[in-house]
């Protein structure tokens, strides 16, 4: 970027010629993006522009779900909305920031029967940290699973090199027994030497200990435990290598993902009916990628899902490398809008769990950035968790306070109930909203957890979307509630209120 806008400088004389005439977007596309990445500094500038009057063209839509799972099961709607009504799979994109927010679409996409295809990488749960750490799991369930223990007996490194696995093989197959069984034989004898005979006694110690805790703690526990004593999780904390970060979010996810499961058991066989679904490449599928692999394609409809504070803009492009990170993460918001031809739909959750706790979310400042004249703001019946100065320091208001800003009908309970309580919490002044040159040393967001919990187990609560309620445990901000009607669910506190 810096040889671009150094170009005249060190070229004196040289010609700029901006192409900025769009053959493939909309005019509301392309209003959107130019009017966003105008905000960044760092560019030489020009405004894209288009041939196209089509004057019953789609704005951009933004949209609004209570947390991740209604985000992906909203978004499969729409697709299946659309291919009914003709809309080809292979010209439908979801971009996200972070591989991680893969996994919900995946799951939601096999519920449905909705062909996908990852774009640049492997799916989910075939990625390799994901792929150690169900193997852990597997080996810890299931003592007999050959293939899981192969692939963990030496990760992390242990000392136990290809030749000890050989002679445990050389033990199991004439004996027809486990390789977990052959290591326990083995070890009661003097064919195995030095490290690998510490690694693998150390290892079967630890296994007999978690398998005898599968009863005793949440299975969520169980593979947290796991994951970290057998040190999994400090070998991606010790790698610097710049997909680490990313791997370490990938299994904070499937921890995640687990919670909607009743046991370790159920989890892994979801996780099998996943896995054996046959990919066909040549059939028509859904587009599932990262915005940095979205670089020069394009689709008719596309989806983006994830516009929060700390998601994107990443939180940790902004600590890294401040004003300069924002802008490139805006440069990404720009690259995902202009891969669409005839709609966009922008996506934020008001919930979101990060590092194993539920957080209200703070939409995108991206979102404020866009033009108000080429966005619809779309009604879902989701509720929005208010967001203003009293509980995320210095970010302030953003214009989603108030759905006046886009003329659109965007008044659901849950943000009239947001706005009575910033109004009351702010004393009824208008918190002022940073703009993107105050980034560095900024609050971005944090959780509104702190001080006595609101409710305590048993009381009874109601909810605008799940109705009334009684609550079974407190967990910080996070409540879990028996719905009279909607069953078990979490939700955070700020948004029930006394039943």
């Amino acid at each position: 970027m810096d040889n671009i806008l150094r170009f005249e400088k060190d070229f004196p004389g040289a010609k700029v010629i901006r192409l900025e005439r769009n053959y493939r977007s909309t005019t509301h596309i392309l209003a959107s993006a130019s009017h966003l990445i105008a905000h960044n500094e760092a560019r030489l500038g020009k405004t894209l522009f288009t041939d196209s009057t089509d004057p019953d063209a789609e704005k951009v839509r933004v949209a609004a779900a209570w947390d991740s799972e209604e985000e992906a099961r909203s978004i499969g709607d729409d697709i299946e909305r659309l291919q009914r009504n003709g809309q080809s799979l292979d010209q439908i994109a979801i971009l996200v920031r972070a591989s991680f927010q893969m996994r919900e679409f995946e799951d939601r996409f096999v519920t449905l029967g909705v062909p996908y295809r990852v774009v640049g990488g492997p799916r989910f749960y075939e990625r390799l940290e994901i792929r150690d750490a169900l193997a852990y799991l597997r080996v810890v369930l299931q003592p007999a699973d050959d293939l899981a223990f192969e692939r963990i007996v030496n990760t992390p490194r242990r000392g136990i090199g290809d030749a000890t696995v050989q002679i445990l093989h050389a033990y199991a197959r004439p004996n027809r027994v486990p390789l977990t069984e052959a290591t326990l034989t083995l070890l009661q004898t003097e064919e195995l030497k030095g490290k690998a005979r510490t690694g693998l006694r150390e290892l079967m110690a630890s296994l007999e200990r978690w398998r005898g805790q599968i009863d005793a703690l949440p299975h969520t526990e169980l593979a947290e435990m796991i994951l970290d004593e057998s040190g999994y999780t400090e070998m991606w904390q010790n790698d610097r290598s710049a997909e680490a970060p990313g791997r370490l979010e990938n299994l904070k996810e499937l921890i995640r993902s687990m919670q909607d499961f009743e046991s370790l058991a159920g989890f892994l066989e979801h996780i099998s009916l996943v896995m054996d679904r046959d990919a066909n490449d040549n059939a028509e599928a859904v587009s599932l990628m990262t915005l940095h692999s979205a670089k020069g394609l394009e689709f008719d409809t596309v989806f983006l899902p994830g516009w929060e504070e700390g998601l994107f803009p990443h939180q940790r492009a902004l600590d890294e490398t401040g004003r300069a990170g924002l802008e490139e993460e805006r440069r990404l918001a720009y690259v995902g809008i202009t891969r669409a031809r005839k709609r966009a739909t922008i996506w934020f959750a008001s919930n979101r769990r990060i590092h194993g706790t539920w957080q209200s979310s703070i939409p995108s400042r991206f979102l404020d950035e866009l033009p108000a004249a080429h966005v619809d703001v779309v009604e879902q019946g989701a509720s929005y968790g208010g967001y203003g100065r009293s509980n995320y320091g210095a970010y302030g208001a953003s214009r989603f306070d108030r759905a006046q800003s886009f003329s659109s009908s965007y008044d659901t309970p849950g943000w009239q109930r947001a706005q009575a309580n910033r109004a009351a919490n702010a004393g009824g002044a208008q918190p002022m909203r940073s703009g993107p040159k105050m980034i560095e040393g900024e609050l971005i967001a944090r959780s509104v957890v702190g001080g006595e919990p609101k409710y305590v187990s048993g009381a009874r609560i109601f909810h605008d979307k799940f109705g009334y309620g009684d609550v079974v445990s407190v967990d910080g901000n996070k409540l879990t509630v028996d719905f009279d009607k909607a069953g078990r669910k979490k939700v955070v506190d700020s948004f029930v209120r006394n039943g």
